[in-house]
């Protein structure tokens, strides 16, 4: 029986196709290693969106390489992003990498390993669209959340993201093979399901010519097990009353919107071909919250975009202080091949890039610190995932705080709680992002 290891780097989107390798992987009879040392091979299953995606990744390939230099590592099978998109550099350069693949080459990833552990150097790179949007999955994540894909791909053409070159057009699963997923799921113990995809509320436009995720949102909520379900990736312009109806009326869909908005200047959503303008993003802001007050607003912008002067920045800057986002992310432009946003001219210097970013975070910490207080003394539902024994308290996520991206709930108890049971918690107190309190059972 070959060993096979696998390194998932990126977005959560990626690690689903992990998942969907791993279980051909297993069901053709390979072992899943937890560890490195006497694998067969190892798959590298990497990102390539921004420049800091990309090290990640080569410094796992060469991570790999000594590795396999050493002996504890026979083969090293890249796939992913970074291969889709840097295919033949990855070959030339690092020649301890043993297979190529293309994201359309994962359906066959069980007989591509077979080959290369036989002896096969393998480059193959058929068309992206090939890549499956069904099918098994060996889970990474904990039995009491999970993702569910609902697309791959984007036809946004946002001018600084390679995605739609990468992943191709937008492809939406079929709405009855979603909740077919959705159920297994939900058989295998996920009480959260956290729907991804490029671009979620676009979901079926491609296939049924209409958007129907506030009809897929509805029949998720009759799937029994499913206790919270959460939705990332959600651009502004597909906001529709539809959808804000939908979330205000079904109790198991989290009042969490993740809203990544990259901009509020004016000139750069245009440079950025984002559709809307600043005045168009307030108002989509104003809907959410007049629809559900208590709605949690994630976001995250790029700082550094050329043509981005003082100005531009500072009505970015006054554009968050005004809404007071929730959660937010700030990121700075890494400019990227083949984008038309790669060749524009104005380029910001990274001093300047990095003190901007500084400026947003600086910002965005003094508003959650305020909400945080706020917070004090309320109530919030949380959902358990750990129990440290030195401070014998438990930690966990509100409907506030997406798994692996936002804060935790620290709190203290005299019950007995597993990963995956609910907990009432009253806050107590706050530690920047994080909250601190005392269960109430």
């Amino acid at each position: 029986m070959y060993k096979i290891g696998m390194i998932s780097l990126g977005c959560p989107k990626n690690q689903v196709d992990a998942e969907r390798m791993l279980a051909q992987l297993d069901s053709n009879g390979f072992s899943i290693a937890d560890c490195y040392e006497g694998v067969d091979a190892v798959i590298i299953n990497t990102c390539g969106f921004i420049d800091a995606a990309k090290q990640e990744a080569i410094e796992n390939i060469l991570e790999m390489a000594q590795l396999k230099e050493e002996g504890t590592v026979k083969k090293i099978i890249v796939t992913g992003c970074l291969a889709q998109r840097y295919k033949e550099e990855i070959f030339s350069e690092i020649p301890e990498v043993d297979a190529v693949l293309g994201i359309g080459s994962n359906g066959q990833i069980a007989d591509i390993v077979k080959k290369v552990i036989e002896g096969e150097n393998i480059y193959d790179m058929p068309d992206n669209e090939l890549l499956p949007l069904t099918g098994e999955r060996l889970l990474t994540t904990p039995e009491y959340w999970s993702y569910l894909k609902i697309a791959d791909g984007c036809s946004n053409r946002c001018t600084y993201c390679a995605i739609p070159s990468i992943r191709g057009n937008y492809r939406s699963v079929e709405f009855d093979t979603l909740i077919e997923e959705a159920k297994q799921l939900a058989a295998a113990g996920t009480k959260e399901l956290v729907l991804i995809a490029q671009d979620t509320t676009n979901y079926g436009a491609d296939l049924y010519g209409k958007i129907r995720l506030p009809e897929l949102l509805d029949a998720l909520c009759e799937i029994e097990g499913i206790k919270w379900i959460r939705m990332l990736y959600c651009y502004p312009d597909k906001i529709t009353d539809e959808l804000l109806e939908t979330m205000a009326r079904q109790p198991k869909v989290l009042h969490y919107i993740d809203l990544p908005l990259q901009h509020a200047d004016d000139n750069i959503l245009k440079a950025m071909n984002r559709r809307g303008d600043s005045a168009y993003l307030r108002q989509t802001i104003g809907r959410i919250r007049e629809a559900m007050p208590d709605a949690v607003i994630r976001t995250t912008f790029i700082v550094g975009f050329p043509g981005e002067g003082e100005e531009e920045f500072e009505n970015l800057a006054e554009f968050v202080n005004e809404i007071e986002f929730d959660r937010l992310g700030c990121f700075e432009f890494s400019p990227q091949e083949g984008t038309p946003a790669y060749d524009m001219e104005d380029d910001v210097d990274s001093d300047t890039k990095l003190r901007r970013g500084e400026i947003i975070m600086q910002d965005q910490l003094e508003i959650v610190t305020l909400k945080n207080t706020e917070r004090i003394g309320k109530i919030y539902r949380v959902l358990v995932e750990d129990y440290d024994r030195y401070s014998d308290s438990y930690s966990g996520r509100t409907y506030m705080d997406a798994p692996e991206i936002d804060g935790t709930v620290s709190f203290t108890s005299d019950n007995d709680y597993d990963p995956g049971d609910f907990a009432d918690v009253e806050i107590i107190g706050m530690n920047d992002y994080d909250l601190i309190g005392k269960d109430i059972n």
